[in-house]
């Protein structure tokens, strides 16, 4: 059994197709086919059933996928300590992170940990929460940057910032138009049962925050948009299509023309909590400690130099 085999099992099984597999692979797809036939006769199971159809796991074949899955990654936690041994600053490290919220911090962070750390490779990966989580777990990022809650009960994580929500609302709305509502005491969440909401689509993690807020105040939100983009509810409140519950880092950031007005929520005011997170029991290499270190720093430093404001308002 030779590790290129597991490498050849679990891209089979990801893609379910022995022809995307092979491409994947970058071999023939009948070096594949003999490859995978060796293996299964060394280990006296089938791993796939093929049909015309598809390719699908035997029983067999999950366990395998599975224990193949744990052993290349212990080759490659392997494989890190040994570079950190050997090479100390150098490595590769692969970064996950929600789009706009990556959008907001890492520009700050990069800059910094590339000066500190010019022969580190930074590789970025971009998407929605639930996927960035199943990333982590399985090891194909060494890090992502998330919001609590997680789902993923084998992730580990460190807080990175506690940030404010405030409402995002259509500039002609009347709680736009009441002087308090900023500078006061704030809107209170149990006030907006009967009113429209915009909010992001299943699998982002602040779609879970502003479905608790009302849930907590006792009652359902009427949905009236769905967004997979933090920017397009935004832009639907300002075009007066409903409200929204936003972040205060993208809130503050002015990003466009066509901006809502943002409201302060009465106290207790509502945060989210951005984390750094990582699969408990994995190695962490020294790239990514000082990764985190780097992020924890240059986050705090920002605080104290341009600190989120108490209250948003429209820009």
């Amino acid at each position: 059994m030779e590790l290129r085999q597991l490498h050849y099992v679990i891209q089979i099984a990801a893609e379910k197709n022995f022809s995307r597999a092979a491409e994947k692979l970058h071999i023939a797809q009948p070096s594949l086919s003999q490859q995978l036939s060796k293996l299964e006769q060394e280990i006296g199971v089938l791993l796939f059933r093929r049909t015309t159809n598809s390719v699908d796991l035997t029983h067999a074949g999950a366990a395998f996928v599975e224990k193949a899955q744990a052993i290349l990654d212990a080759v490659d936690q392997l494989k890190q300590e040994m570079d950190d041994l050997a090479h100390m600053r150098k490595g590769r490290l692969v970064v996950g992170s929600l789009p706009i919220t990556g959008a907001h911090i890492l520009p700050l962070v990069l800059p910094v940990f590339q000066s500190l750390y010019p022969e580190i490779e930074i590789v970025l990966v971009e998407d929605s929460s639930s996927r960035l989580e199943q990333l982590t777990a399985s090891g194909q990022t060494d890090l992502s940057l998330l919001s609590l809650p997680l789902q993923e009960p084998s992730l580990a994580w460190e807080p990175l910032i506690e940030e404010k929500i405030c409402l995002a609302v259509p500039p002609q709305h009347r709680l736009a138009q009441t002087g308090d509502a900023c500078g006061g005491a704030g809107v209170r969440i149990e006030d907006l049962r009967h009113e429209p909401f915009i909010i992001l689509k299943k699998g982002q993690g602040f779609r879970k925050i502003t479905l608790d807020l009302c849930q907590q105040a006792g009652f359902e939100p009427r949905i009236v948009f769905e967004s997979t983009n933090i920017e397009t509810v935004q832009s639907l409140a300002a075009a007066g299509m409903g409200i929204a519950f936003v972040p205060m880092m993208v809130a503050r950031a002015g990003w466009s023309q066509l901006a809502p007005a943002y409201l302060k929520l009465a106290d207790p005011a509502p945060s989210r909590t951005l984390v750094i997170a990582s699969r408990k029991g994995r190695y962490l290499s020294k790239a990514a400690e000082a990764f985190i270190q780097t992020m924890k720093a240059t986050v705090d430093q920002h605080e104290q130099d341009t600190p989120w404001p108490k209250n948003a308002s429209a820009t």
